[in-house]
């Protein structure tokens, strides 16, 4: 009798010890299922690019909150060539007294090491450079100028306060042409303004690559904007069609870095007619930034009639109602006050 109940409990030990065995295997089998289809959707996640937002190209990430720079630039030709100006997301060619334009060049993208030369700021520029709440950058003003920033539309620097501290003047060339800054002291500025130096810059819309090559328009490969007769004052570009860039040229020299030698090299032109009026005896302008009107839009070699709007500031082209994106790369906008004055040479 004691042997046939030590012979049940023998076999329901090993009944068990099966049975445990078997739920073991199981847990394993589902956890190594778990392993690969964990590992597989790792492998199928890519990481998504970002780009700035001024430019649409790659971005260093630590750069994409850089609150941009806007810098009142001299285009005289004793201030030719300028330096900073290849590194500029936005430019803004518009005139000043006379037939003379002054650049606004944007920089959020990049801020250069020296800029400049560096010129004195009318209404209108600090007017473009709120359309990105950029630190605007200036040495001197015109009376209605200077109102704007001693009421603080815009966070500033001006030589008029920091000539020989925050600006220094380069021996290489003769007042006026001769006031610079450094992206180090433009930040040292901003520092002890308690001035922000980042920001959440709203992007512009780019074209994808496919939406590049299904571009239209009229074929305009070299053109001239003509801000006078003399060559002096008169704006050329030319399409490279290889390099898919425009290159730019003042008085029949190209726009170049004093520095590295390094020419700008655009994709998109932006032609634009504003009302333009004298406002004094010294011949300083008004201009309407604001109602809107006629412009051209020139990408990929083509050559479109657009219009343009003021949105927040900015200056956009509309086409039937639409905002047109931008290719990916450098803007200049030539501010003009007759399109008549745009030229087609090829």
């Amino acid at each position: 009798m004691r042997n046939v109940k030590f012979t049940v409990v023998i076999l329901s030990f090993f009944v068990i010890l099966s049975a445990c065995n078997n739920k073991e295997a199981q847990v394993q089998s589902t956890s190594n299922n778990n392993e690969v289809s964990v590992e597989e959707t790792e492998v199928e996640v890519a990481e998504e690019s970002v780009v700035y937002p001024l430019t649409g190209l790659e971005a260093d990430k630590n750069k994409l909150a850089q609150r941009p720079v806007s810098v009142m630039i001299n285009n005289h030709p004793a201030a030719r060539p300028q330096s900073g100006l290849t590194k500029a997301d936005i430019v803004y060619e518009v005139l000043a007294e006379g037939n003379i334009t002054r650049l606004l060049a944007i920089f959020q993208s990049d801020i250069p090491d020296i800029i400049g030369p560096v010129r004195s700021a009318r209404p209108y520029y600090i007017d473009l450079s709120k359309g990105y709440d950029a630190l605007y950058i200036a040495h001197g003003y015109s009376p209605d100028a200077q109102v704007k920033l001693l009421n603080g539309e815009v966070d500033s620097l001006n030589g008029m306060e920091y000539d020989g501290t925050l600006f220094w003047r380069a021996d290489h060339r003769k007042a006026p042409h001769n006031s610079y800054i450094s992206k180090e002291n433009i930040l040292e500025g901003a520092e002890s303004n308690q001035y922000g130096v980042t920001a959440d810059v709203k992007p512009f819309e780019f074209f994808s690559e496919e939406e590049i090559q299904n571009l239209e328009g009229e074929q305009a490969n070299k053109f001239v904007i003509k801000y006078d007769n003399s060559q002096t004052w008169q704006a050329t570009y030319e399409y490279n069609q290889t390099e898919k860039t425009y290159s730019r040229y003042s008085n029949n020299e190209q726009t170049a870095d004093f520095e590295s030698g390094d020419p700008v090299k655009l994709t998109n032109i932006f032609v634009v007619e504003m009302d333009h009026g004298i406002i004094d005896d010294y011949g300083r302008r008004g201009i309407d930034l604001t109602s809107g009107g006629k412009a051209l839009l020139l990408q990929n070699g083509l050559m479109q009639e657009v219009e343009w709007v003021n949105e927040d500031g900015r200056i956009l082209a509309v086409k039937d109602g639409k905002t047109l994106k931008l290719v990916p790369g450098r803007t200049w906008i030539n501010i003009v006050p007759n399109l008549d004055t745009f030229i087609i040479q090829s």
